[in-house]
């Protein structure tokens, strides 16, 4: 249990954290969530492509052809993962791209072939956190894919029986 001297500390502190207080600031902190687009319920993000995202769903819808409900959102779900899933080895060449630019003056005296190794071992090491973040980013996104793509698979077999 926290003193009474912590919790008027704690609380004294949260007043002082009221988050920002123009309508720029709030619009930009309202995106920190928003940073990948690998998580949460944003799927098409700022810079995305409005209209190559609507042709992702349709190829999707064109592909499994719903019926119902349940599986029209199943194969929503199935084609946002998917767009999720694409937008990982971009981030990852930016990852490697920013890198090599913050890196670029790095290892001038080796041999240009051990050069070029040490500085994608840097940019690794630099970037392992993130790197790593991705690849358990990807790993989430497939078995999600996955099981949501046997779920409509079902869906259609028992829905086709019943017929």
């Amino acid at each position: 249990m926290p003193s009474d001297a912590q919790l008027n500390a704690n609380q004294a502190n949260a007043q002082l954290s009221t988050g920002p207080k123009t309508p720029e600031g709030r619009a930009k902190s309202s995106l920190n969530a928003v940073k990948t687009g690998l998580t949460g319920r944003t799927v098409l993000l700022p810079g995305d492509d409005a209209a190559a995202y609507q042709n992702h769903i349709q190829r999707f819808l064109d592909r499994y052809k719903p019926s119902g409900e349940e599986e029209q959102a199943l194969v929503q779900l199935i084609a946002d993962t998917e767009w999720r899933l694409l937008r990982i080895p971009a981030l990852e060449m930016g990852i490697y791209a920013l890198g090599h630019i913050e890196l670029a003056a790095k290892f001038e005296h080796e041999d240009p072939a051990v050069r070029a190794a040490l500085i994608q071992a840097q940019i690794f090491l630099t970037y392992q956190k993130q790197l790593n973040n991705l690849s358990i980013q990807e790993g989430r996104l497939r078995k999600q894919r996955e099981k949501d793509t046997a779920e409509l698979l079902n869906l259609n077999t028992s829905g086709q029986s019943s017929r």
